[in-house]
């Protein structure tokens, strides 16, 4: 071998080879199949190579823009925690220690400087957009909302309010860019805007005015400001101005002269402003900024005070729980064609889950919180509102034509449109692929994946998500508990971060938001960053906190600083320590969120949050003849009451004889006729003693057995144990939704 070597080596014919070997090929030499491709790419067409080409890209493509599951912002198992010494009270794991957070930005510490914040960051960007039927809509940019503003807020100052002396203005109105232009100007002038809402009453509507000695009141339409002058008829009043946005005639503004009240339209308003135009006067985080009457379940509604600062942090709570580094990825360069500085901007504020480029649909009323506080984050972000034309049987249509991307609802609407794409699969095997499709979307959210462009988005769910105009990415919900089956169905359908949140005005809005990467239902998630969440014994129900149960408590810059002149109900709803007690029952899961179980007091919602008094309503209902007892049930996952009657005895088989009715008294309780009967008398009796119509039940059953501590339905005090009537009438219960609902 070693002659053999050397011969090699001595001949000059391999020489050659040899240093073409070293010089250029020793990979080659060592791996000829590295060769083989080499030739085999050389053998390839021009065009089989640009196809490779494209295959190769496409791939590539697909790697990186392939759908991803959202970066949880916590360990989910664990989300939130419990603060030391804090009585079972519980915070954020979002929070790096015990202290709450007041605000995300630095310089938006109010919402005057929300907003301002919001004119820098969009670019002088369109900013409020209205709508004539079928027509597109029409957009004010963020220094003409701004200079409006100062113009609106100039003119009150001109007329005498200041932040120190008269300073409530009283807004009545639908929503609409006028809405918040009033509004702002209250806050460009550190004055403090005071919603009105026709669903009060026009007895409620006096009240508030004369309990906040408002004097100038910014409205929508004439027939508000009729309906101001009614509740200021024969009796003394603080009002001097009512502002008008739409045409009026003189009539209205000769009326307004007989109760001593000036009416004038928001454009000579605004020129008396331009006119004689002051330096802004700024407001701090601690001054007031609104009084939130809410409507309550018994005697008048109780004005809520919240300060810059409670409304900054629950909306700066908000954007930490949803916030997410968005990094520009290859979709925006390949498709989306954004500019280089708008995909820099989602850098640097990357940090939030709102960007400019959003748009938010404005139809839940201002005059609550949960809009207000919607609002608070789009303005802060330089994003867009565009608002409904004002008949929400147009939404749909407006939906289409805005496309919004932001979209906060309540579970009324969502029960509707569960029921309406459900409605639609009427046949057994739509229904069944309809399902299927959502198990195959709510298993991918499971793993963290939110989507709309899947093989079922595009064949199944297209629709439905075209009919919200096809752009929405989040969602949220409040005001009254969702159903858990509805939820998870319209999270796969829509294919959006879609959260539930619970609260109450009297922490601004929500205390606790579920978190992302969280898809479940069934809970209302963890204490946002700007609260702790406690639970405290309620003995007499059997919950108590070392249990994980019991009154649910909150405290932070998102309380409020109490009732409106009102010492007394604020004593009762904030305790020295300065915890909120919501009187709801709620219960600690697992994983650290929040499940709400039960009302302390009698008092509950219905889905579409009106806040019901079971046993005011059953007090008037049981002063009908032919009744002797009446259990009234409502369920947060319903729009309506339903009614257990127990009929006298006594009195009803001569009060049905006098009908037509006949027969014995266990066979008139199974008469539908009689029930009939029963049903108009305690309708009747309810409309004469003022119930509102969403405080009158729908439909009752009748039962031949008195409620009775034998039976375990009433306490040895002769109260009705109501959990207990629950239950023991849940089958009825649940035939009577069956059949309102079918």
């Amino acid at each position: 071998m070693t002659g053999q070597g050397s011969h090699l080596d001595s001949n000059p014919d391999t020489e050659p080879t040899a240093r073409d070997a070293g010089a250029g090929a020793p990979e080659t030499a060592a791996r000829p199949e590295l060769a083989d491709v080499r030739d085999y790419l050389r053998s390839l067409s021009a065009n089989a190579l640009a196809g490779m080409g494209t295959v190769a890209a496409l791939c590539t493509y697909w790697y990186l823009c392939r759908p991803k599951a959202l970066k949880p912002r916590c360990d989910l198992s664990m989300q939130s925690v419990e603060i030391q010494g804090g009585e079972f009270a519980r915070r954020s794991v979002l929070l790096e220690g015990d202290e709450h957070l007041t605000n995300i930005y630095s310089d938006a510490t109010t919402l005057y400087e929300i907003f301002r914040r919001g004119v820098r960051v969009s670019d002088n960007g369109p900013c409020l957009g209205s709508r004539k039927p079928s027509g597109p809509y029409v957009w004010l940019t963020y220094q003409e909302v701004a200079d409006r503003a100062e113009f609106l807020g100039s003119a009150l100052l001109h007329r005498g309010h200041s932040h120190t002396g008269d300073k409530f203005i009283g807004i009545f109105s639908q929503n609409r860019p006028e809405w918040t232009i009033a509004e702002l100007a209250c806050y460009t002038y550190s004055l403090v805007s005071v919603p009105l809402y026709d669903t009060l009453g026009v007895e409620a509507i006096g009240y508030i005015i004369d309990k906040a000695a408002i004097s100038t009141v910014v409205c929508d339409v004439p027939d508000k400001a009729r309906l101001i002058l009614d509740s200021m008829a024969d009796r003394e009043h603080t009002v001097r101005t009512i502002i008008l946005m739409e045409d009026f005639n003189a009539a209205l503004v000769a009326r307004g002269k007989e109760y001593g009240i000036e009416i004038i339209s928001l454009k000579a308003a605004e020129d008396v402003g331009k006119a004689n135009l002051r330096t802004p006067v700024t407001p701090k985080p601690e001054d007031l900024a609104v009084i939130c009457f809410t409507s309550g379940t018994t005697g008048n509604p109780k004005g809520a005070m919240l300060t810059h600062r409670n409304i900054v942090s629950n909306s700066s709570a908000f954007i930490k729980i949803t916030e997410e580094l968005r990094l520009p990825c290859v979709e925006d360069v390949l498709i989306s064609f954004l500019p280089l500085a708008h995909m820099f901007e989602r850098v640097v504020e990357g940090f939030s889950s709102i960007y400019s480029s959003d748009t938010h649909i404005s139809y839940l009323p201002l005059a609550h919180m949960f809009e207000r506080m919607v609002q608070a984050i789009i303005l802060c972000h330089g994003a867009r509102i565009g608002f409904f034309q004002g008949d929400i049987r147009l939404l749909m249509d407006d939906l289409k034509e805005l496309q919004p991307t932001i979209f906060p609802v309540v579970p009324r609407l969502l029960n509707r449109m569960f029921d309406k794409i459900f409605g639609q699969a009427n046949t057994p095997l739509k229904r069944w692929v309809l399902q299927f499709a959502s198990r195959r979307k709510e298993a991918e959210m499971r793993s963290g994946i939110v989507r709309r462009d899947s093989l079922w988005d595009k064949l199944i769910f297209k629709k439905v998500q075209a009919s919200l105009g096809g752009r929405v990415r989040l969602m949220v919900t409040g005001a009254a508990p969702v159903s858990p089956a509805v939820l998870t169905f319209l999270r796969a359908a829509l294919g959006c971060q879609f959260y539930e949140g619970y609260g109450q005005t009297e922490c601004t809005a929500g205390c606790t938001l579920s978190m992302p990467g969280d898809w479940t239902a069934g809970h209302v998630g963890a204490p946002l960053p700007c609260n702790s969440v406690k639970l405290v014994d309620v003995a007499e129900m059997n919950y108590y906190a070392i249990n994980g149960e019991g009154e649910v408590c909150v405290k932070g810059p998102n309380v409020f600083q109490g009732y409106l002149k009102d010492p007394e109900k604020t004593e009762e709803t904030i305790d020295k320590d300065g915890w909120v007690h919501t009187g709801d029952i709620g219960k600690w899961l697992e994983n650290g969120t929040l499940k709400i179980v039960d009302r302390k007091k009698h008092i509950f919602k219905l889905a579409q949050g009106e806040y019901i008094a079971p046993e005011k309503i059953e007090n008037i209902y049981i002063r009908s003849d032919p009744v002797a007892q009446a259990f009234v049930h409502g369920d947060s996952l319903q729009a309506c009451l339903v009614a257990i009657i127990v009929p006298d005895p006594d009195f009803c088989p001569g009060w049905a004889k006098k009908k037509g009715l006949e027969g014995s008294y266990e066979e008139l309780c199974k008469n539908q006729e009689l029930k009939k009967a029963i049903l108009a008398d305690i309708l009747k009796l309810g409309k004469d003693a003022g119930l509102k119509s969403f405080e009158q039940v729908k439909d009752i059953a009748l039962h031949p057995e008195m409620f009775s501590v034998q039976n375990g339905l009433l306490t040895p005090t002769m109260k009705a144990k109501r959990a207990d009537l629950r239950n023991y009438f849940r089958p009825q219960i649940d035939e009577l939704y069956a059949r309102i609902n079918a």
